[in-house]
């Protein structure tokens, strides 16, 4: 067990903490709710969970990852999707793949480093040339 990251009375974290793949039973993360048909509900975050990751290491920060958990028996169950939902996220989505320059559906999300579908781009990249 990796001793760096066990706090489960939070003293020196702030919360309680355990090492990956360490979570007592009865906490789950976001995704694990969700997979479970479950949401926070509100509740405060009640641990994390911290790893240390080669794969993420930005200069200047510490290579460490971190997930919350919440507890369970707390979690309340996802609300269902009703038609006015659902055409709301169509029209937020149809929002998001619409190109404010020439008002076309791309069909895909606009990248926000471009602020405009990939074919707008190119041609704004050759008149600049």
């Amino acid at each position: 067990m990796s001793g760096r990251f066990y706090d489960p009375d939070g003293s020196r974290f702030g919360l309680p903490t355990f090492p990956f793949r360490m979570a007592p039973d009865g906490y789950a993360t976001r995704r694990q709710l969700r997979a479970a048909g479950l949401r926070p509900g509100g509740q405060p975050i009640a641990a994390q969970l911290l790893w240390h990751s080669r794969r993420y290491q930005r200069p200047g920060r510490p290579p460490v990852r971190y997930a919350y958990l919440y507890r369970i028996d707390r979690a309340l169950p996802v609300r269902p999707m009703t038609a006015r939902r659902a055409a709301a996220l169509g029209r937020a989505m149809a929002a998001r793949r619409t190109c404010p320059h020439c008002g076309r559906d791309a069909g895909y999300v606009i990248p926000t480093s471009l602020g405009m579908c990939v074919a707008c781009h190119e041609a704004a990249d050759q008149r600049a040339a």
